[in-house]
């Protein structure tokens, strides 16, 4: 769990008015209230690091952090104070953890252990940071695997139904090429016309053919022949 600092009270003389209402408001969580008597408390005393701090603690708890560091950063410029530079660079690292700001955070916490080793909640916060980055490093390693894993198997299935698609579209090819071939091979068949066995005829046959047509021309003179000698003209009675 981030910690945070309530503000310091303030010792100086002018603004301690304003300061100590502004404290008490605070501690009310009345941070609107409080933030306006810090800026009030800065008007008598302008050059004053401390109520510069409690005006950034009041602008954390209020969430508008750019403003936060903003006056963090002007206590870091003003103040010659170890412990109040300890302490405005943990809140600089709360609020940098608030922005999302991981590794800005930790070197903030750091550089306040540098200006007091002693400081428990810095300690426990770097600690803390470090791990939630490597917790973050892990489980972004883990999504990512997630991720190819996902991609590869998406890639594998669209692979697979290529391959499908296209041994898919071979079958069809094949098939079609079949029925063109069977259609080719009917109308083929179609135009065949049939041929009569013929037989080549031997010479003996065709010499006997020979001999029969001829013995059949002499007989048909021999019949003309009688024909003619048989038929006379009739004679007037």
């Amino acid at each position: 769990m981030i910690l945070w600092l309530l503000p310091c009270l303030i010792i100086a003389q002018a603004g301690r008015k304003q300061v100590v209402e502004g404290n008490q408001l605070y501690a009310e969580e009345k941070y609107d209230a409080a933030h306006n008597k810090y800026q009030d408390a800065l008007l008598d005393n302008p050059g004053s690091e401390q109520i510069q701090f409690n005006l950034g603690d009041a602008l954390y708890q209020k969430k508008d952090y750019e403003k936060a560091m903003e006056s963090y950063q002007k206590v870091l410029q003003k103040s010659d104070d170890t412990f109040l530079q300890s302490k405005t660079y943990y809140n600089i690292g709360n609020t940098l953890f608030r922005q999302q700001k991981l590794p800005e955070s930790i070197l903030a916490y750091q550089e306040a252990l540098k200006l007091n080793p002693d400081d428990e909640d810095a300690k426990f916060n770097l600690e803390y940071v470090r791990n939630m980055l490597k917790d973050n490093a892990q489980q972004q390693n883990q999504n990512q695997q997630n991720q190819q894993q996902q991609q590869n198997q998406q890639q594998q299935q669209d692979q697979d139904q290529k391959d499908r698609e296209n041994q898919e579209k071979e079958e069809q090819q094949q098939d079609q090429q079949s029925a063109e071939k069977e259609d080719q091979e009917k109308q083929q068949e179609q135009q065949v016309q049939p041929q009569e066995n013929r037989k080549e005829m031997s010479k003996e046959e065709a010499e006997q053919l020979l001999n029969a047509l001829k013995e059949d021309q002499e007989n048909l003179k021999k019949e003309k022949a009688k024909v003619r000698g048989s038929t006379g003209v009739a004679k007037d009675w």
